[in-house]
């Protein structure tokens, strides 16, 4: 298990898999394998809940890391459009009043 080593504590994917199956075969709590692994446990509770609705075994309506990361691109791309609808409502407008002089 490799974690990614800089002050904002962010984990690979790979380090987080890995803390998830020792959080999940492990006799400890998931507190104790959070302080083992230098975690904190209320991120490995959440690594350990995303895991399981990944693996199809969440709540109804929970979405997979997969449809988390399409929601983002997606709000991401509704508003680089907003943007551009924008850029060109202005510059509909702006050539209107030229045209009107």
């Amino acid at each position: 298990m490799s974690k990614k080593s800089n002050t904002s504590k962010r984990y690979t994917a790979d380090f987080k898999r890995d803390a998830v199956a020792l959080a999940l075969s492990s006799d400890k709590t998931v507190t104790e394998v959070a302080r083992d692994l230098g975690v904190s446990p209320e991120g490995l509770r959440g690594w350990v809940k995303q895991a399981k609705v990944d693996r199809g075994e969440g709540p109804a309506g929970a979405l997979t890391s997969a449809e988390r990361e399409e929601l983002a691109q997606l709000r991401r791309k509704v508003r680089e459009l907003e943007k551009t609808v924008d850029i060109l409502g202005k510059a509909t407008a702006f050539f209107a009043q030229d045209k009107m002089r």
